[in-house]
């Protein structure tokens, strides 16, 4: 239960350089408004984003069938498919591939899937040595850093932070902050990589169950790469990327690079049909609670999720707190959404089997991210900008509530809600406390409002009281309306 302030403790260190956060914040809306331009320039936009709901819901309603289907006419093209109902299974069978074949080194493109399961360090203690090659992922790969944003990894870094990393960890020159410059210098750093990798791993975008294939977009090319070199490819990946019919993809691909980065198409979008001549394709269908979600009529719609980060360029909490606040994979919104249900989820559906009275398991007392879904505005712009519409501050709205009633919120904000809760209930004790607050908020020494016992206080200051109340303010308006009637408005 003490955990639950983790996403305000977080948040205080990255708020605290403001010119950073101001940074941030610039950086992230710049894109949001990129992608603003890029789909007003699409008229039919709000029926993509309605049939890419439609399809997604449709496919999870059929899991079984399609992922059957995918398996089916994935071996048929020579692919090998692996079947993983949770992290620690999936890094043992992607351990069990590249050990069968005898490698030591691999290069990975980007892949949240990898990055949830926590595959990189799993291989390197296993003496794999193990490469990002998403420029993003790779900056904080050396920094021993998570991302801190699913499209954009390093977006909490300047170009200063990079050129001192680069020249700590590759020996660039020191204070070389030009960017062409440090381009060049990683992208030399990746080739000798590449070029000495025994194999590949690779997320996904998108799997059809139609043809067995499945398709992965990067803007730097480095999948491509990546697996064009060694003979061995492995493809980690969530059973929630399948799409029913390969037309499916005309929709999420017009959608997806439009929303994550404001961009017509992503400038590499690779189909992978079966293995290359002469090579080995290994595909990875990771479960990990995403079933126990499909589940959930309240909830499942996230699964519709195509983690374009949408959502957190135009969220305002996350682009003033940074992705690092969320100590998750999958920061933002999605994430807020996402991490709570992944740890409390398991329990929700034992209690459902067993009754009430379950006592959690390691690690699924939602703890950890119960601060999360508080992490919001309520806002709502997220679920507007969600290509997929996914109802985001509904589903936060109704976490909320989840959370409060297992007891993980802190004390201290149970007594607060409680208390808003009687007031808001009470128009007559509403309008007193009003009254008292307007006359002793002015008169009060700060010490008496901004002290440890209020929390909320920290960081942040009341407006000035206003001398009347809203009502009375109407009421005054009223009444000049009425004794002026003829005055134009």
């Amino acid at each position: 239960m003490t955990k639950t302030a983790e996403h305000p403790d977080r948040a205080r260190a990255f708020v605290a350089d403001d010119a950073r956060a101001h940074w941030h914040d610039e950086s992230l809306w710049f894109v949001r408004q990129k992608r603003d331009r890029q789909v007003h320039s699409v008229p039919e936009w709000e029926r993509l984003r309605e049939l890419a709901s439609q399809v997604k819901r449709h496919a999870i309603s059929r899991w079984p069938d399609y992922l059957e289907e995918f398996e089916k006419n994935a071996t048929a093209l020579g692919a090998k498919v692996h079947w993983a109902a949770d992290a620690e299974e999936h890094n043992r069978i992607v351990l069990g591939i590249l050990r069968d074949a005898g490698v030591k080194k691999i290069t990975k493109s980007k892949s949240m899937l990898t990055e949830e399961v926590h595959l990189n360090p799993y291989l390197i203690k296993h003496g794999i040595d193990v490469t990002d090659t998403d420029l993003g992922e790779r900056i904080v790969q050396l920094r021993e850093e998570t991302p801190s944003h699913i499209v954009l990894p390093a977006i909490h870094l300047k170009r200063e932070d990079v050129s001192e990393t680069f020249h700590d960890k590759i020996g660039t020159e020191s204070g070389n902050a030009d960017p062409a410059y440090l381009t060049e210098a990683a992208r030399q750093h990746l080739r000798e990589k590449f070029l000495g990798a025994e194999a590949s791993i690779t997320g996904v975008n998108f799997l059809v169950a139609e043809t067995g294939g499945f398709v992965v977009c990067t803007n730097e090319g480095n999948a491509d790469l990546g697996t064009s070199l060694p003979r061995l490819h492995i493809a980690c990946t969530g059973i929630e990327k399948l799409v029913p019919r390969a037309a499916d993809l005309a929709i999420y691909l017009r959608l997806l690079a439009r929303s994550a980065t404001g961009q017509p198409i992503t400038t590499y979008t690779s189909h992978f049909h079966g293995p290359r001549p002469g090579g080995e394709l290994h595909i990875v269908l990771v479960d990990n609670g995403r079933s126990d979600l499909a589940n959930d009529p309240q909830f499942r719609d996230v699964l519709n999720c195509i983690r374009c980060g949408a959502c957190m360029n135009t969220c305002p909490v996350y682009r003033r707190s940074g992705g690092h606040s969320y100590a998750a994979t999958v920061p933002g919104p999605i994430g807020s959404v996402l991490n709570p249900l992944h740890a409390l989820t398991p329990r929700i559906v034992r209690e459902s089997e067993q009754g009430e009275g379950v006592e959690p398991r390691e690690g699924e007392a939602g703890d950890a991210h119960g601060s999360l879904p508080f992490a919001c505005s309520l806002c709502g712009s997220c679920t507007d900008v969600c290509p997929v519409k996914i109802p985001l501050h509904h589903q936060l709205l109704a976490l909320r509530k989840t959370v409060g009633d297992r007891g993980l919120l802190p004390w201290g904000k149970r007594i607060g809600m409680k208390a808003a809760g009687k007031l808001l209930n009470s128009p007559k004790l509403f309008g007193v406390a009003g009254r008292l607050a307007r006359k002793a908020l002015p008169v009060l020494p700060r010490a008496a409002i901004y002290n440890r016992l209020n929390p909320w206080g920290v960081g942040r200051d009341l407006p000035p009281a206003p001398p009347k109340s809203f009502k009375q303010m109407w009421r005054d308006e009223l009444k000049q309306e009425a004794s002026s009637p003829g005055d134009p408005k």
